[in-house]
């Protein structure tokens, strides 16, 4: 089976997969205009077309007490056009801390500042998708 996870940013969406259903690795960051949603789903469809993955897992930023605020209601309902437009199954994911916690891994491996920049949407979105397929290993 394959996944695809994405962390959806205001001006970009990291990419992650997994071809195995064992291991997440990055593919790339999609940029976008700032909250042009729009455009942004109309990139992911395409990647999404070529990619042809059987399961996406999608960011969802809850807030710390659980609750659903604007941001996770927005990934929510961009989640749901995505399965509709792709008609592949979109899962939400937890990703608290995803970012910090990637932040805080790049920094340990001493990846510079500039690169990290670059780099932390795809490492969040590898965070999301293998604290997804671990979940699913345990159940």
């Amino acid at each position: 089976m394959k996944y695809v996870s994405l962390d959806l940013g205001s001006v970009t969406c990291g990419i992650a997969k997994s071809d195995t259903g064992r291991l997440a690795q990055p593919v790339k960051t999609i940029r976008f205009t700032p909250d042009d949603y729009d455009e942004a789903i109309d990139k992911i469809l395409e990647y999404l077309r070529e990619e042809q993955p059987d399961l996406i897992v999608m960011g969802y930023p809850l807030l710390e007490n659980d609750d659903e605020g604007p941001r996770a209601q927005l990934s929510r309902e961009i989640g749901e056009i995505i399965e509709q437009e792709s008609g592949i199954k979109v899962i939400l994911q937890d990703e608290r801390n995803t970012t910090k916690d990637s932040e805080q891994f790049l920094i340990a491996a001493n990846v510079s500042r500039k690169k990290r920049k670059k780099i932390i949407d795809q490492q969040a979105a590898v965070r999301i998708l293998q604290y997804y397929l671990d979940k699913t290993k345990e159940d």
